[in-house]
């Protein structure tokens, strides 16, 4: 058993989990309970926004602790107003509820899917247009929702009520909506990330914004991954200009503290009403707490100008790393999300990069998927580059030879 390795006989086997156990954390730098130090490229899956340790955040939370943590939604809870208002006023969109992570904000914007395809458009069985490549959670709603049949494995019968296309095929959305006259909404992530890190282009996007206004179909983005940030605006889908009706996020809001949101512009926000959703723990004062402080830390400190910038900037030095680079089919993403595709499954790299005090992820097989801190400085990005290229040119060769 390699030594930085710890037993965990007692928990379910879930995970294909590395030899590491991690201890604890201070910026884009991670210890593992031997005292290795390792470089974090992947911030908990786009989690840690702040990094870890932040003592802003620490001392906000700690302050939070010794307040109050949980209440239940019996009552009122002012932070649920705080962190609303701050996502509202970012979005542009109107209303806000609050759960405990992605898989069941995505979870929630189904279930007014579906309640507004009944109340609204009156609808018997409303249907929800989703696409390949997808990857939504894995309840068994948006389990179904996704596009991956590995995940789906075992757990047929899947739930019905969805209709699949290609991404970035207008298209084929339209020829669905005309062959299922009882879609009511369009659901998809702005750019996937378990997929494969593939973005939903501008021009796309402004066409599904045209194609559910045009029909009065719900537009739902998620942006569980890629928002808060992450891409160089405070959502994904301000890139293409465009407001969703339904956003649900978490990851990144309460960098590293569970939460999960569901954002609603308003032909979406009076769909759910009293009785119709809710969550024990959504909401708890501790979460919007750090939800709170991590968008305030992140404006005051220009986090999201940031993160495009060391964006461009670790994209700049893979590129030029790889150039020519026999096995590489394509470096893309935005801001400081990103993924290179090569051309054959690539899965080994992990335990590579971790030998070499690296974290990384590798999604959809052949895709090394980098989601570092928005923190994330200068020398860090071109530390992670110098670590990881001779990593991907190494496994490349060897393929070759």
């Amino acid at each position: 058993m390699p030594e930085a390795q710890v037993p965990m006989p007692h928990v379910m086997p879930t995970y294909g989990r590395l030899p590491v156990a991690l201890a604890r954390g201070e910026g884009c730098r991670v210890w593992d309970v031997q005292g290795k130090e390792y470089l974090d490229a992947l911030s908990g899956i786009a989690v840690n926004t702040l990094g870890h340790a932040h003592p802003r955040l620490v001392a906000a939370l700690q302050q939070q602790v010794a307040t109050l943590i949980h209440t239940s939604n019996y009552y009122q809870v002012p932070l649920q107003e705080e962190l609303a208002a701050r996502l509202t006023r970012l979005s542009g969109l109107t209303n806000v509820f609050f759960c405990n992570s992605g898989l069941e904000a995505n979870e929630g914007a189904l279930k007014i899917a579906r309640k507004y395809g009944h109340d609204v458009l009156g609808f018997d069985t409303p249907l929800t247009l989703v696409f390949e490549g997808a990857f939504h959670g894995r309840s068994l709603a948006t389990l179904s929702a996704t596009a991956n049949p590995k995940v789906q494995a075992g757990f047929a019968p899947l739930v019905p009520g969805f209709v699949r296309v290609a991404l970035n095929d207008l298209a084929a959305v339209e020829a669905a909506m005309d062959a299922h006259p009882q879609i009511s909404a369009v659901f998809l992530e702005t750019i996937q990330g378990e997929g494969g890190i593939n973005p939903a282009r501008i021009g796309f996007l402004q066409g599904l914004r045209k194609l559910c206004d045009a029909r009065g179909v719900l537009l739902m983005l998620d942006e569980v991954q890629c928002g808060i940030g992450r891409t160089g605006q405070w959502f994904a889908h301000q890139w293409a200009d465009i407001r969703p009706d339904v956003m649900p996020l978490a990851k990144g809001l309460g960098s590293g503290v569970p939460i999960g949101a569901i954002v609603c512009g308003p032909k979406a926000a009076g769909v759910l009403q009293a009785g119709n959703h809710g969550s024990t723990f959504g909401g708890n004062p501790l979460a919007m707490r750090a939800g709170v402080e991590t968008i305030d830390i992140m404006e005051a400190d220009g986090l999201v100008a940031h993160a495009a910038a060391m964006g461009e900037r670790l994209t700049q030095r893979l590129r030029a790393g790889l150039a020519g680079q026999a096995g590489v089919v394509e470096i893309r993403g935005q801001g400081l999300m990103i993924g290179i595709e090569l051309e054959r499954p690539c899965g080994v790299l992990l335990q590579r990069a971790l030998d070499a005090r690296l974290l990384i992820s590798v999604t959809a097989d052949r895709v090394v998927r980098l989601l570092p801190a928005l923190i994330v400085g200068p020398d860090e990005v071109d530390e992670m580059a110098a670590r990881l290229l001779p990593l991907i040119q190494a496994f490349l060769q060897e393929q070759a030879a």
